[in-house]
């Protein structure tokens, strides 16, 4: 997990960011490459960014990634090929 996107989770979650980012640790994704951190990245972010802070709306997307990730990119806005630049938008600056 990116110090980014814990912070991202902080904010949109408060005092229940920490089951957040354990969800997020154990997500299985099919067809996700172990050595893809950036894609891991998008992927965990586009969960969260798609959750806007609902803990239920997480967990349907948290399901929803474990199915099809490429879903979830989709509903976060994080599918096409400026994917980089909304995650810096969203986000911040990687470190």
């Amino acid at each position: 997990m990116t110090p980014r996107l814990e912070r991202r989770i902080q904010r949109d979650f408060g005092t229940s960011a920490r089951p957040v980012i354990a969800r997020l640790q154990s997500l299985e994704l099919p067809l996700h490459r172990a050595d893809d951190l950036a894609g891991l990245e998008r992927i965990q972010a586009a969960v969260v960014l798609a959750a806007k802070g609902s803990w239920q709306t997480f967990e349907a997307q948290a399901n929803l990634a474990e199915i099809d990730w490429r879903d979830v990119l989709v509903a976060a806005d994080l599918a096409d090929e400026d994917w980089p630049l909304r995650l810096d938008h969203e986000l911040g600056p990687t470190e």
